[in-house]
């Protein structure tokens, strides 16, 4: 019987600051592919046709009031301008093995939510950023690879676009 790799620490860089004692939670960027179904002549149940992948975003929440590292981030012309990456170590209870997960993205902040502001209360700003780059890298070892722009989508070091950008000239 094992038990699963759980969080127990994670860390947070925008731009290369360190987020730590400010980062208080991740929403991770979800990964869902476009599919659209399709049923053609002959075909008795219709299929998924892969149309790439969705919209990729990452979400923050720290505490503190204003983040610096954060607002001056806001507002880049670049699709591409803030980097932003997570680090996380999780942990398997049964054994004690740690395993790191690193998320690197790049993007642009579409929104910072400053809540409210109380006296004596705490706050929390929370921000979410569009992504136009993505990598998944567990223990070292890259699994995924998203960069938009360039037209880049590896998986587990399968490179899914290369016959896609020979057929346009791009290879």
């Amino acid at each position: 019987m094992a038990l699963p790799h759980q969080l127990k620490n994670l860390n947070v860089y925008a731009d290369g600051n360190s987020l730590m004692g400010v980062i208080e939670e991740v929403a991770l960027p979800k990964l869902a592919r476009k599919m659209e179904a399709f049923q053609g002549g002959g075909m008795v149940a219709p299929v998924d046709v892969d149309l790439g992948l969705e919209k990729l975003e990452l979400g923050l929440t720290c505490g503190g009031g204003y983040v610096l590292e954060i607002i001056k981030q806001f507002g880049l012309g670049k699709a591409n301008g803030a980097l932003v990456r997570y680090a996380g170590a999780y942990q398997r209870d049964d054994t004690g093995d740690v395993a790191s997960v690193e998320i690197v993205t790049r993007g642009r902040y579409s929104e910072i939510d400053f809540g409210s502001a109380k006296v004596g209360d705490k706050s929390t700003v929370k921000a979410t950023v569009s992504l136009s780059y993505y990598k998944l890298i567990v223990d070292g070892v890259v699994l995924i690879e998203v960069d938009a722009l360039a037209f880049i989508y590896i998986v587990n070091g399968v490179d899914m676009l290369d016959k896609q950008r020979k057929a346009i000239g791009l290879a």
